[in-house]
């Protein structure tokens, strides 16, 4: 039995041709059917590019508005849920130094955040969770510390436990400071009493200074310490002593007499110059002492040291105070140098006193104290001219020649 039907035979005998397939049968045709007409859109290249260009338009906007929509809700939510940040660094550091500093009462939070806010730990919670991973019922003592920044968690952790450093204590004793200024910034730096080290001050013996002097006042070397924080006060002295007298020993200044007369022009070269006129101070001081018969008949004349007999810091010395024999560093009083330094001086002031510029000046006066500018006179007449001169500048610059 033939199941072919019309309309597939008739396929077959038009070639199985789309039109053959789709053409109606004879009885369709009896009955009115038309062949299916399949309608074709003519358009011009113009209209199909526009078409195109609408399209692709429609997919770009359709994809930044699909980004806008990612960033907005990671800028809200991500921040939440802790997407963007770096909870810890790698390694120990990146070589850039933080002096760290943890003060008595600080609590793990408040050093945790701390630490973070100087760049040294990424996060102040991770930090604090590595703490009690590792911390094994130590605490971490006050002192400062020489960190890095960008560390991982576990190595401050390592550092501040002592693992992989121990707890100091910094200082830095600033050039020109007194023996007195000294104690007390010490004793703020480390917690020792400040009786502590005045217990010490004329016990030179100790602390091998020779016996010229007659207190510390000269050995208290000015720099930064970092003194554990078991130190006495006897050890924090004894680092400092030593540094001036290495300081002296690479000056080949080993002499006692020497040594005095080098500490005490260098003491005094710091307040009475710039370091660019140390020489050519020093030079005037020898003048004047070694001439006990010239002009200056050999009296230093220096504001000061009276000041530091009195226990003050000023540029105004009165005809009293010059006249007051009983100030043993009253200069003016006393011919040659004081009994002993005004102030501990660095290997620059002590290089200078120990080889000072020969020169014949017998006479200096600093004629701009923001500058430091120095005049330099042989007679004492030529001195007054240069005196009129800072006189006059301190005139016009009120409140600064106190």
């Amino acid at each position: 039995m033939n199941h072919d039907s019309p309309r597939r035979r008739r396929g077959r005998e038009e070639g199985e041709t789309l039109h053959g397939l789709l053409a109606p049968t004879e009885a369709e045709e009896r009955a009115g059917y038309g062949p299916l007409r399949v309608e074709h859109e003519e358009i011009s290249p113009e209209d199909a590019k526009r078409r195109h260009l609408r399209r692709r338009n429609t997919m770009l906007t359709a994809i930044v508005l699909f980004a806008v929509a990612l960033i907005i809700s990671g800028t809200i939510v991500g921040p939440r849920l802790g997407l963007f940040q770096t909870k810890d660094y790698h390694g120990e550091g990146n070589g850039t130094s933080v002096t760290f500093t943890v003060s008595d009462g600080d609590g793990n939070a408040t050093i945790a955040q701390n630490l973070e806010s100087e760049g040294v730990v990424a996060d102040a919670e991770r930090f604090l969770d590595v703490y009690e991973e590792r911390s094994d019922g130590q605490f971490i003592q006050p002192g400062t510390f020489e960190l890095q920044e960008r560390m991982s968690s576990e190595s401050a952790v390592d550092s501040m436990l002592g693992t992989g450093g121990a707890a100091e204590h910094y200082v830095a004793i600033n050039q020109g400071l007194r023996m007195d200024e000294t104690f007390d910034q010490l004793a703020e730096a480390t917690g020792i009493p400040v009786s502590e080290f005045e217990q010490f001050e004329d016990d030179t013996a100790a602390f091998g200074i020779p016996d010229e002097f007659p207190t510390l006042e000269g050995y208290l070397h000015p720099g930064e310490y970092r003194f554990p924080t078991d130190a006495g006060a006897e050890d924090v002295l004894e680092e400092m002593t030593q540094r001036t007298k290495d300081d002296l020993a690479d000056l080949d200044i080993t002499d006692d007499e020497e040594i005095f007369h080098a500490v005490t022009v260098g003491s005094i070269l710091e307040f009475e110059a710039t370091p660019q006129d140390y020489a050519a101070v020093a030079g005037a001081i020898d003048n004047r002492i070694e001439n006990p018969d010239g002009e200056t008949q050999g009296f230093l004349q220096s504001d000061a040291t009276v000041a530091y007999g009195l226990g003050e810091k000023t540029y105004q010395i009165t005809n009293e105070q010059k006249a007051d024999t009983g100030n043993r560093y009253n200069t003016f009083a006393h011919q040659g140098l004081p009994v002993g330094p005004i102030g501990s001086p660095d290997k620059t002031a002590l290089s200078a006193a120990a080889d000072p510029e020969d020169n014949d000046y017998y006479f200096w006066v600093t004629v701009d104290l923001d500058t430091g500018e120095t005049k330099f006179a042989r007679t004492y007449e030529e001195h007054q001219q240069n005196v009129a001169e800072y006189e006059q500048w301190c005139s016009e610059n009120e409140g600064k020649c106190v």
